[in-house]
């Protein structure tokens, strides 16, 4: 066999270990290591390019003892374990190769060397040029006229000349070498006192390997080598060891193998399964990459590798009234179509209509372009005259509808006087209840791992940065088929996922009684938005940096010195070599940190400059974020602020909001409660607040039936005062306020999975005290434990929880081998039903009053949802009626063992109203 080709063998192994400790770390957002999946996956995918005709196989080392080890009891075993942070990152290693189409080898019994050996001789027996791409020196004795090595992360090639170049010897006499000087990253002992020069003047000096010096003892002495006399008399005391260290390095040639080494030509990739492994390890650049193979394919007509099958679309752009009724046609003749806004900004309030795009079929749809603006536009069809003839068909709650975040559609379209309803459905919410954690809910990447499809980048038509162009400025012929794309990928998307939910009834029902009822409520709250009183603001913010000053001042008094107080270089060279406090936590760079919890930390031990960086941090972040930005973002055809809900950001199914961020307001300093005074009822109204008391631990003692916690609630007990008198066995009203503290901080750390080193630091008590307490409180409440241990093993079982209204939480590490990762995981197992169960409560409440509020004619309208409160303005003459609706209907938006107590507050501020 002569094949030009070359058989391309990779020591995977020996990669995965250089790429961890050689390349900077990388982690996903969940905290999962993958720097050294990325490293591999680099090499292999340089190493396809720079060999794309030849077979391939990536071998690693199989779990397991070896025939060394046998051999010699402390062969490696001065290692230390594998770090738990390159320990996880194995298993998604291999399901990337493999999903890359690549041979992957693992045999028991022996080293990767040992196959990549085998394989490799046979080859070069056959005639077959061989590359053998590792960084390990010891596969230098493979080396011959048919194989090579390669190190793809130096970009270097070893041939015969190479080797000698290199080591001063020929391949042949590597073995020999090793045997000599030993191999301290394989503990192979050697013969104690030889090192590289010694072992490199014997090999030379007397022309061969170990058998020839052994015959040749007596010429030793006349070696130029350093203690060459005494040296003879070292390698007669240490034969055995020699040549058991010659044994310990050869490579094994021989091993059994149940594929040969032609047979190891790539197949084609699962794109399905490396998109799912790149959304989890997060390697966007490699996703967009997937993306565009699955576009070019799908042109090409590639039906494998878990393409859908490209059929043709046939997208319209609609600019003569004849097709445009042609359209309302099909809208008419549809059960269901999907629709999408194509506009002048991502900001729903600030943005204008631009066009309509519409799908009635897979694969069929249209854009109705009204108000595009570029040079050379041909004729459009009237905006006013386009909405007016689908306004029926928006607002007409029996024709059902589906969008991809729908909320934004039809927050523009109320701006043209279209209530937008029976939108029954909204792909970035099926997603996101099918599976939050699975996959971002955006359309590029929900068409990519459920419908195989790459799609049209607003990028690729706009531009990007400074020059990237407004929709309204795209030409037609771009602009037509980005925008019916999006109908259709929609409507087929929603028949993808549909078909996921439906057989999963309690997820399904989440989506249609949760999730699809409360983005209509969502979109009016945005709508509304909320005044801010901006001259109060301002003042705020002067204040605030006045202290900052003042702050930055008692910062350089302690530090003895100016510097800039945002820069972790200088802040770290103050705390670390000026002031010498202890390094709690370094960076991936090996720096001493200066991170927040760092800075707690160093706070809590008494430090004081750490203290004062921490208040000037807070400080800063509340100025730059609420009291400067706030006053900006006041919409000048409203005069409110409105913030964006997002429904499909937190796995548990909290609402996060976004421009401002609500939810981060501090509402336990001075400075945070100030910024909610700036929150303002309108001449005439009050703000009202409503808020769920202690709803979290009122759903534990419900979830755990523990009989004492069901019992304190349903006695209306003050549930810290109670846990108190448990824990520490007093009366009730003998508890003192240190000990409702402690007990309130047991209470909450254990709904949060705390350990007793975390509730020790927290309630100032040594360790032994703190678990003390926590198994008092167990033995007080054995239900919760019960809960607990149930939790975790239905977890570990089903991989995924659920909260009391069937919302799913998955957990991919909960079975994990990685310790800290599972222990995460089984800490998220205990608190999504509570946390997630939460925000169903809330989000059902928001649903019954919003229903409450359109059916009165009371002057009241919800502006904000925060956590597990609900803010409302209320005309001043319905706060009593409003107060006992909204305790009445947020009460009953679940139906628990306990009573959900709902806490209800007036004042001319958010801050009063709290």
């Amino acid at each position: 066999m002569t094949d030009s080709a070359p058989l391309v063998l990779v020591d995977g192994s020996s990669y995965l270990y250089r790429a961890f400790h050689a390349l900077p770390p990388l982690t996903t957002s969940k905290g999962l290591p993958t720097g050294a999946v990325k490293g591999v996956l680099n090499m292999l995918k340089s190493l396809r390019k720079q060999y794309p005709q030849s077979p391939l196989a990536v071998v690693f080392d199989a779990k397991g003892p070896t025939f060394r080890d046998t051999m010699f009891e402390q062969y490696k075993s001065h290692r230390p374990p594998m770090p738990d942070d390159l320990r996880v990152q194995i298993e998604p290693l291999h399901a990337s190769v493999k999903a890359m189409g690549l041979p992957l080898l693992c045999v028991e019994g022996v080293e990767a060397d040992d196959v990549i050996g085998t394989l490799a001789r046979e080859s070069a027996a056959n005639g077959r040029a061989v590359v053998i791409s590792t960084g390990d020196k010891d596969m230098a004795q493979l080396v011959d006229g048919h194989i090579t090595l390669v190190n793809t992360m130096t970009n270097t090639v070893m041939d015969i000349d190479g080797v000698k170049e290199k080591f001063g010897i020929g391949p042949e006499l590597i073995i020999d070498y090793l045997a000599l000087m030993g191999d301290k990253v394989d503990n192979i002992p050697g013969v104690p006192g030889v090192g590289e020069k010694t072992a490199l003047g014997l090999l030379t000096g007397l022309g061969g390997g170990l058998d020839v010096i052994y015959a040749n003892l007596d010429k030793i002495a006349d070696l130029p080598i350093r203690g060459a006399k005494k040296l003879a008399e070292k390698m007669v005391e240490h034969k055995d060891m020699a040549y058991m260290s010659y044994a310990l390095a050869t490579i094994k040639l021989d091993v059994e193998l149940d594929i040969r080494a032609d047979a190891l030509m790539p197949g084609a990739a699962n794109r399905e399964a490396l998109i799912e492994l790149y959304q989890e390890l997060e390697f966007k650049t490699w996703l967009d990459d997937l993306q565009r193979e699955a576009k070019a394919a799908a042109l090409d007509g590639d039906t494998t590798a878990s393409v859908e099958p490209e059929q043709e679309n046939h997208y319209e752009t609609i600019t003569e009234q004849a097709d445009f009724e042609r359209w309302l046609d099909k809208l008419n003749a549809a059960e269901l179509f999907a629709f999408d806004t194509e506009t002048t900004s991502i900001h729903a309030q600030l943005a204008e209509l631009v066009g309509v795009s519409l799908a009635v079929n897979p694969h069929e749809a249209a854009y109705i372009p009204v108000a595009h603006s570029y040079m050379g536009v041909p004729d459009q069809l009237d905006r006013d005259t386009v909405l007016a003839a689908l306004k029926p068909y928006l607002e007409d709650p029996s024709k059902a509808k589906v969008a991809q975040h729908a909320k934004y559609d039809i927050n523009v379209l109320a701006h043209y006087g279209i209530n937008v309803q029976g939108v029954a459905f909204d792909t970035m919410l099926e997603s996101y209840v099918l599976d939050a954690t699975a996959t971002r809910h955006d359309m590029d990447s929900l068409a990519l791992k459920y419908l195989g499809q790459g799609t049209i980048k607003f990028e690729d038509i706009a531009g990007k940065g400074a020059k990237q162009l407004t929709f309204d400025q795209i030409a037609l012929e771009q602009a037509g088929p980005y925008a019916a794309e999006d109908a259709d990928v929609t409507l087929r998307l929603h028949q993808t996922l549909w078909a996921k939910l439906q057989p999963q009834e309690r997820v399904a029902k989440v989506l249609q009684e949760i999730e699809m009822p409360l983005m209509p409520v969502l979109a009016r709250i945005e709508r509304c938005g909320a005044l801010v009183d901006a001259k109060l603001l301002g003042e705020q913010s002067i204040e605030l940096g006045e202290k900052m000053v003042a702050l930055e001042r008692e910062a350089f008094a302690l530090a003895e010195q100016e510097f800039n107080l945002g820069s972790p270089k200088q802040l770290g060279a103050i705390l670390y070599e000026k002031q010498g406090l202890p390094v709690l936590s370094k960076t991936a760079k090996g720096q001493p940190s200066t991170a927040e919890s760092v800075l707690a930390e160093l706070a809590e031990q008494g430090y004081e400059l750490p203290q004062v960086i921490m208040q000037y941090r807070s400080v800063s972040k509340l100025k730059s974020t609420y009291t400067d930005r706030l006053p900006e973002q006041i919409n000048p055809r409203t005069g409110r602020i409105h913030t964006s809900y997002h429904q499909a950001v937190a796995a548990t199914g909290r609402l996060s909001s976004s421009d401002p961020n609500l939810q981060n307001i501090p509402i336990r300093s001075a400075e945070g409660r100030r910024i909610r005074q700036a929150f303002i009822a309108p001449k005439g109204y009050k703000l009202l607040a409503a808020d769920y008391s202690q709803i979290e631990l009122r759903i534990m003692a419900h979830l755990a039936q523990d009989a004492g916690l069901l019992d304190a609630f349903k006695h209306n007990l003050d549930v810290h005062k109670a846990t108190a008198a448990e824990v520490f066995g007093v009366e009730l009203d003998e508890v003192t306020t240190e000990q409702r503290r402690s007990a309130k901080a047991i209470n909450f750390g254990l709904i949060y999975g705390m350990s007793a080193f975390g509730l020790a630091k927290q309630i100032d008590v040594d360790r032994k005290q703190a678990q003390a307490y926590i198994d008092r409180y167990f033995a007080r409440y054995p239900g919760v434990l019960a809960y607990m241990e149930r939790t975790r093993e239905q977890a570990s079982e089903q991989g995924y929880v659920e909260t009391l209204f069937g919302r799913r939480l998955y957990l991919p590490e909960i079975n994990a081998k990685n310790q800290a990762m599972r222990k995460g995981a089984e800490r998220t197992a205990i608190n999504a039903p509570m946390q997630g169960t939460a925000a169903d409560i809330i989000k059902r409440a928001m649903i019954k009053v919003d229903q409450w509020l359109a059916n009165s004619k009371l002057d009241a309208r919800v502006i904000m949802q925060v956590h597990d409160e609900l803010v409302l303005e209320v005309h001043e003459d319905q706060i009593e009626a409003v107060s006992q609706g909204l305790q009445e209907h947020m009460g009953q938006a679940a139906e628990l063992d306990v009573p959900l107590l709902v806490e209800v507050g007036v004042g001319n501020n958010w801050d009063e109203a709290h």
